[in-house]
């Protein structure tokens, strides 16, 4: 495995490769399709337990994944998440060639608010605001795939996490209403992978419930898994997150499965 590190955005925020080896058994064998995480944490810090240990079951299923530490607290103001995020996309393309990632497969996936940054890529990529503030390389910046693992998207005080919506409008109405994803899905918007507990007391279910019906409203394929019982920021559910839970574990073949058949990868 061969690590790499660069920056994307105003902020130069990290970005963290985890590239699988090259192989001599066959050339297509080394283009790889690409998983990028956006950890959660409410837009104030980014949880350890929603990256490492998730971009190790990816990478055990030969993707390449890289992780991106996106502006968080004031920082994350200005929709800086969201063009760290489009830069990114941007930039695994840019370099598709030399880190062997598919520029035809590849997934953002956020857990909470990182699933509210993912979801916006999702449903922004294309949107003028964005465009405006960064180069989108004429849609270079759309991923293939969007995983949302229990993610925040209204922005809305009856179902909103406050502290992410807060934090991630900076005061400002304008930004607080486009970025409440489920009235911003249209027939552009990335099919989706989304998994939600129904008694989730952080994050109310709503946002998932939500964004699917947007989504199907829009003819966007998706999947969407709600399990009867868990609380908020589960992760991988098991041991090693400290967030053992049988039922819930479903979610990680589930979403394997769907990204593998959309992105024709075969193991």
């Amino acid at each position: 495995m061969r690590i790499i590190q660069t920056a994307v955005g105003k902020n130069q925020v990290p970005l963290t490769g985890y590239l699988q080896d090259f192989t001599q058994d066959g050339g297509i064998r080394n283009i790889r399709p690409t998983v990028v995480i956006c950890p959660g944490g409410g837009y104030r810090f980014r949880s350890e337990r929603e990256r490492d240990p998730v971009a190790l079951h990816f990478l055990s299923m030969s993707y390449n994944v890289f992780i991106l530490d996106y502006s968080v607290q004031k920082n994350a103001s200005s929709l800086n998440p969201l063009i760290e995020a489009s830069e990114a996309i941007v930039k695994i393309r840019e370099h598709a060639v030399e880190w062997m990632c598919d520029p035809h497969g590849i997934a953002i996936m956020g857990f909470s608010a990182g699933g509210h940054l993912a979801a916006s890529l999702a449903v922004l990529h294309d949107h003028a605001r964005l465009a405006e503030l960064t180069d989108t390389k004429g849609g270079l910046n759309r991923p293939d795939a969007a995983i949302l693992c229990y993610p925040v998207i209204s922005t809305k005080e009856e179902i909103c996490h406050k502290e992410s919506a807060d934090w991630v409008s900076g005061g400002s109405e304008e930004d607080r209403k486009l970025l409440s994803l489920e009235d911003q899905v249209t027939e552009t918007s990335v099919p989706c992978f989304i998994w939600h507990t129904v008694t989730d007391a952080s994050v109310p279910v709503e946002n998932s419930m939500h964004f699917a019906s947007a989504l199907k409203a829009k003819d966007i394929p998706f999947a969407l898994h709600l399990f009867t019982e868990g609380n908020h920021g589960l992760s991988m559910c098991n041991h090693e997150v400290g967030t053992p839970h049988q039922g819930c574990q479903a979610w990680v073949g589930l979403c394997s499965t769907w990204l593998n058949d959309r992105f024709e990868h075969e193991l």
